[in-house]
């Protein structure tokens, strides 16, 4: 573990739930809504992406920016949150992003299409503030709703199976959780980080 993360965890005194409402914070209030007072408050100057997007920063500079075009792009652009859980001071969250494309995005011009597409992060809360961020977002089904990628002609209602050695079980290490979850990834068709 790096040094970074043992002084965050050491010192840490916000509790799991007050974690998970700055994350939300974060969704609703910046993403969903544009408001970038709240992101300055919320993000640490410091912060690091860790899965930043192709020729943006991984800085607090860069994610305000990638939130930017997004709201440009998709001006009514919100995502349901179908579940968070906390583990100390990371917040993972898993939702589905909408909305109406009225701007370019990733060299697509404007397409009226409505768009939707899952995405799953862990940020992580110190003292009230997102310092780091890991994410993965289905950018590849975003690319087929906005005509820029040719949808599948086969399997489309297949159902992905499992990833081998998908099963976590209580008392995993955190070494042995990161390996099934890498494990998982390589199996699943392109996912391209948000």
């Amino acid at each position: 573990m790096s040094n970074r993360h043992d002084r965050q965890t050491k010192n840490n005194n916000i509790s799991s739930d007050t974690a998970k409402a700055v994350v939300r914070r974060n969704t609703e209030e910046v993403q969903g809504g544009g408001n970038f007072d709240v992101f300055d408050e919320l993000f640490a100057d410091d912060f690091v992406d860790h899965t930043p997007q192709p020729n943006s920063a991984s800085d607090k500079a860069g994610v305000r920016t990638l939130y930017q075009r997004l709201r440009a792009a998709f001006p009514d652009f919100h995502a349901d949150i179908h579940w968070q859980t906390s583990d100390g001071e990371l917040v993972t969250t898993y939702k589905t992003y909408h909305g109406t494309q009225r701007g370019a995005f990733l060299g697509v011009a404007p397409t009226g299409r409505k768009i939707h597409f899952e995405t799953v992060d862990v940020m992580r809360v110190h003292n009230g503030k997102i310092t780091e961020h890991w994410g993965v977002a289905n950018l590849f089904s975003l690319m087929q709703q906005l005509g820029a990628w040719p949808p599948a002609t086969q399997g489309v209602n297949s159902p992905l199976p499992p990833p081998t050695g998908a099963h976590v079980g209580r008392g995993d290490s955190t070494e042995n959780l990161r390996s099934k979850f890498l494990a998982g990834l390589n199996e699943i068709p392109l996912l391209v980080n948000l």
